[in-house]
């Protein structure tokens, strides 16, 4: 993964963990797989405990320990009304913008023609 890739996947890697929570409960390895098999493969999961650890603290979610038929309990992470909230207005912000962005992106396109004709 590309150095700019991993930059923007910094600023979104909340707003996915937020969805896929919105989606149902989790458990921090269970969160790195669903995230590995939506595209983004390269995702360490020390990254994703890190950023648990972060929206915990944020309180977006509520956690419960679950026991585990392997070693300790597993910590279960479920999106909370805060969560919500967030997660929603991550949503606006990201189509304010891509549709910005895309915008910008089209406009450089038609001058790149432009310049070519």
């Amino acid at each position: 993964m590309g150095k700019q890739m991993t930059e923007m996947l910094k600023g979104t890697l909340e707003g996915i963990v937020l969805t896929l929570l919105a989606e149902q409960p989790a458990y921090g390895y269970e969160i790195t797989t669903r995230i590995r098999d939506h595209g983004f493969t390269e995702i360490a999961e020390g990254t994703i405990y890190a950023l648990l650890v972060r929206i915990e603290q944020k309180k977006l979610v509520d956690v419960e320990k679950v026991p585990s038929e392997k070693g300790p309990p597993r910590k279960v992470y479920s999106l909370n009304a805060a969560g919500t909230q967030e997660l929603e207005e991550f949503w606006k912000t990201w189509s304010f913008l891509a549709q910005h962005i895309e915008r910008l992106n089209t406009n450089n396109t038609d001058s790149s023609t432009n310049k070519e004709n």
